[in-house]
């Protein structure tokens, strides 16, 4: 990509109408808090401003702005409701493609695995799928099962944190 075509696109996202901006973040992070972060950014110079802003809005979200956050992610394996302007689920289908193709032994394993890190953690198994497969996904789950709170605390964020810059890529992608 040239740099006219990223000023371009982070242009399109610093001159976007507030409402539909709003919709548009909603579709890369269910979290009030993390799109109002984002918003208030603005201008952004660059796409790596972008990154850095978003990733510092993931990293100080408080428990509720979270817990929004993992609301708008369905478990692994399991269909997306969309959210925002609706982007959300299809890119999450896309982003979980590589488990369409499970067999239903794996596909059990992973249901009852997810259903174990929600009974540990008190939220959906989090994890960016993008490029993982069912079993690559089933064995990551069940080693941050041994994750104390605290710590599985910092995966999630971290996770989310590459979700977001994923998403918002996407996003960017798609200004025209």
């Amino acid at each position: 990509m040239t740099r006219a075509a990223a000023r371009d696109r982070i242009g399109a996202l610093n001159e976007a109408a507030d409402d539909a901006l709003r919709a548009r973040l909603h579709s890369c992070c269910a979290s009030e808090t993390w799109v109002a972060q984002v918003m208030g950014g603005r201008p952004y110079v660059s796409e790596a401003a972008l990154m850095a802003a978003s990733d510092r809005a993931t990293a100080e979200l408080d428990s509720d702005g979270l817990a929004q956050a993992l609301g708008g992610h369905p478990r692994i394996g399991d269909r997306a409701a969309a959210h925002g302007d609706g982007r959300s689920a299809a890119w999450s289908r896309g982003e979980q493609a590589g488990v369409a193709g499970a067999g239903s032994d794996l596909l059990a394993e992973l249901v009852a695995a997810n259903a174990a890190y929600e009974r540990r953690f008190g939220h959906v198994y989090l994890v960016c799928a993008s490029g993982r497969d069912a079993a690559e996904l089933l064995a990551v789950c069940r080693a941050r099962l041994d994750n104390d709170p605290e710590t599985e605390r910092g995966v999630v964020l971290a996770e989310l944190a590459a979700i977001n810059r994923l998403r918002l890529s996407k996003l960017l992608r798609e200004a025209r």
